[in-house]
């Protein structure tokens, strides 16, 4: 959606109201709700909760448009009006109250919340909510779900529709997580809720209402592909043709990247993407580019970002510095591949942000000179990396050193 003004507020005036319902329709309000429906002149929502309000409804019906940005500019052209608009369950968690809130001060809203179904989903299964993990997986890819598959979390995931658990218990299954229980709640709060239970590997449910939402209780088989949580994941769980910032020199990385809420990292020569892929998994605010030459490796790119779960890495396919051209200004950048060849080290400090991060790693002489002629000029640190990994040496092991890394981390100015 493009970037609509906030309103200003030249008084406070509460024009909109917000207010949340549930499958049981009217009977699930309070009377000042009820009230405040029925009076509106105008009143937005989805098919469904028009429908389910019906019976309060005086005034005229507006139903969500395709895009939704169009909604919100008939939102926003009512301003100073009396609005009702109406959301599932509490609507900020998930919900239009998010997006209205980018356009509309808090001070002009009236928000009336009811439980959100993750609130009800959790205690239909007897679930403390601040010791689950809560998911929308509702029109967003279901790989976003594969950081969170640890043996024993407890996972409740919103599904787009009734295709949705399904889906999830084949990805659960594929993955080597086949014996985790699978609970599927649909319709919750209405005359037609129901509840099932299955493993993932068994899962058999057909007809599910596409309202539903999927409880997890993750059990793992041996060799599951489990995503540990600290930086440096094996190289083996990357597809990658040897185009790879190896495990150790990896989280050395990302630890001088030093990844911060809502950054944007560059990583120019990506290879196999798992810098960006790192940073992104740090935290869901984190955002990544990755910039590489070759289309072989940026299909790589884009499948192990799937795998990993994180679907939203941008990849860029061409040569830097060109194809820098026109990119969101970084907050970081790291330069893996291709950081020798002319002018892409000096775009990237042109582009990157005041007090932004710089890291740039060099295994070639070439790389390393431009490193450290950047050093006496600019400062930063240097450090050299040298890492060796034991090998058969006959009958017996010895130490088998790889080839030493001199790494230049900077912050601009």
């Amino acid at each position: 959606m493009r970037a609509l003004p906030m309103a200003e507020t030249p008084s406070v005036q509460r024009w909109l109201t917000l207010i949340g319902i549930g499958e049981d329709g009217p009977a699930g309000l309070g009377d000042e709700a009820k009230r405040l429906i029925a009076s509106s002149p105008v009143v937005f929502g989805g098919m469904r909760h028009i429908e389910l309000m019906s019976s309060l409804i005086s005034g005229e019906t507006h139903q969500w448009l395709s895009p939704f940005e169009k909604s919100v500019e008939a939102v926003l052209a009512r301003r100073g009006n009396p609005t009702v608009v109406l959301a599932s369950g509490d609507p900020f968690f998930y919900g239009v109250g998010a997006t209205l809130s980018r356009h509309i001060p808090a001070v002009e809203m009236t928000v009336i919340p009811a439980p959100s179904s993750f609130s009800l989903a959790a205690s239909r299964l007897g679930w403390p909510l601040q010791e689950t993990t809560v998911l929308s997986l509702h029109g967003r890819p279901i790989d976003l779900i594969r950081p969170h598959l640890h043996a024993g979390r407890k996972i409740l995931a919103l599904t787009s529709d009734g295709e949705g658990p399904g889906t999830v218990a084949s990805l659960l299954q594929s993955s080597g997580f086949g014996p985790s229980e699978l609970t599927v709640l649909e319709a919750l709060g209405g005359a037609h809720e129901k509840v099932s239970r299955q493993t993932a590997a068994d899962f058999a449910l057909s007809d599910v209402n596409d309202l539903n939402i999927c409880g997890i209780e993750v059990k793992a088989e041996a060799g599951a592909r489990i995503l540990p949580l600290s930086a440096g994941l094996a190289d083996e769980l990357f597809e990658h043709d040897g185009q790879i910032t190896k495990r150790e020199i990896r989280a050395m990385t990302l630890s001088a990247l030093a990844p911060r809420y809502g950054e944007l990292l560059w990583d120019i020569g990506a290879g196999s993407g798992s810098i960006g892929i790192e940073w992104m998994l740090a935290d869901p605010s984190l955002r990544a580019i990755a910039i590489e030459a070759s289309p072989e490796r940026a299909a790589r790119i884009r499948r192990n970002a799937g795998n990993f779960g994180v679907p939203g890495l941008v990849i860029v396919e061409g040569e830097a510095p060109a194809a820098l051209s026109g990119l969101v200004a970084p907050d970081a950048i790291f330069i893996g591949g291709g950081g020798s060849d002319a002018g892409v080290l000096e775009a990237a400090i042109v582009e990157l942000k005041s007090g932004g991060r710089l890291v740039a790693n060099a295994v070639t002489t070439e790389m390393e000179a431009l490193l450290l002629a950047e050093q006496a000029r600019r400062g930063g640190s240097l450090i050299r990396i040298d890492i060796a990994r034991t090998a058969p040496v006959g009958r017996m092991t010895g130490w088998r050193p790889a080839m030493p890394v001199t790494q230049w981390s900077w912050t601009k100015p």
